[in-house]
């Protein structure tokens, strides 16, 4: 298995680590926006169209904050993969994974065609 040159995993790490502390600080900052952070919330008496705001301002941030958290994930598994030696090649059929495919999507575990035969 032919492994990338080692300035190249390196820029690559560098650019994970730094998308990740955005992803960490985004995150945080969603989560100061949750509604349902705020604890005086529970003694107010809110009218229920302003609860119903609320809930669905606490439901958008959750799903928002979901699919950051997924993303962090993946950045993680891929520095595991950097500090592994297995970075950049398909987890299906261990070929490598074409670098403009890497370019776009650091993150991709998959070659291109084995993408495409798990979305048939």
């Amino acid at each position: 298995m032919q492994n990338f040159p080692k300035e190249i995993l390196e820029a690559i790490r560098v650019h994970l680590e730094e998308e990740k502390k955005q992803l960490i600080t985004r995150i945080a900052a969603l989560t100061a926006q949750d509604p349902f952070g705020d604890v005086s919330r529970t003694s107010d008496n809110a009218a229920s169209d302003a609860e119903a705001s609320e809930e669905a301002d606490h439901d958008r941030v959750g799903a928002l904050i979901e699919e950051l958290k997924v993303k962090q994930t993946a950045i993680d598994q891929a520095l595991v993969r950097i500090e592994q030696g297995t970075y950049g090649f398909c987890t299906d059929c261990q070929a490598m994974i074409d670098t403009d495919r890497l370019n776009i999507l650091p993150t991709a575990t998959l070659c291109r065609t084995c993408e495409e035969k798990r979305k048939r």
